[in-house]
């Protein structure tokens, strides 16, 4: 029995530590050095023409390519950064109510059944009688109302980074954006699926032409922390029955 409890007090103290390190301290940004967007970037995709000999000069302002002035600078390729566009303003508003109600009435009544009620009526307690052998009523009545009120508002930019491009042509995206202030990391994530001609002329695209796009707005930091409750408060959440 003490074992357990010095287990379990070991564990809540080890489940503390993280926090610890975030006392009179800024949280710490995530390394890039693994990141999806950085190995894209590291290794780009294969070049799919070979530079021609005459090639006119890259000073010019008409040369062919994506760094002239009327050239085009979508991203296209693995490694090429594009920027999303964020900007959620949902409204729902569900409501909805049911009624419903059942009754019924059944009866079994055997007056002759070769002559056995008239042979065992009167060997039966009074007022007692085989000739209604079963009567069954019933009744069922259900009521129910639900509403449902959400509204949402995010406008939001975003950098992220061809990290493949699929098979059918089919850009796959992932971006990340940290700002730190005043001891609080706010963190931005989407990734998704892209179509090249969904993406605009600027080099943009909003989020609902993503597809199976994951979007993540949060933070970390002191606020984050407050806001949560302690570890052994979420611990008896959810082993308490009550």
């Amino acid at each position: 029995m003490k074992f357990l409890m010095y287990s379990s007090l070991i564990c809540l103290m080890l489940s503390g530590c993280g926090r610890v390190k975030h006392i009179g301290t800024e949280p710490d940004f995530t390394p890039v050095d693994d990141s999806h967007e950085l190995q894209a970037m590291t290794f780009g995709a294969l070049p799919t023409e070979l530079p021609s000999i005459h090639e006119i000069d890259r000073a010019s302002l008409w040369h062919a390519g994506p760094a002239s002035l009327l050239g085009d600078q979508r991203a296209v390729r693995r490694g090429d950064i594009l920027t999303v566009v964020i900007e959620i303003d949902d409204a729902a508003e569900i409501s909805n109510s049911s009624n419903r109600s059942r009754s019924g009435s059944e009866q079994l009544a055997i007056p002759e059944l070769f002559g056995l009620p008239q042979r065992v009526d009167p060997d039966m307690p009074a007022g007692a009688s085989l000739s209604n052998a079963v009567s069954l009523n019933s009744s069922a009545k259900s009521g129910g109302e639900g509403s449902v009120k959400r509204k949402e508002k995010l406008a939001l930019r975003i950098a992220a980074t061809v990290i493949q491009t699929m098979p059918n042509g089919v850009l796959q995206i992932s971006g990340t954006q940290q700002v730190r202030v005043n001891f609080e990391m706010r963190e931005l994530f989407v990734s998704g699926f892209v179509r090249p001609e969904d993406i605009s002329r600027s080099n943009e695209i909003t989020y609902d032409k993503i597809a199976g796009a994951q979007i993540s707005y949060g933070g970390r930091g002191h606020i984050s922390d407050v806001q949560q409750p302690r570890i052994g408060q979420q611990i008896l959440d959810v082993v308490l029955p009550f």
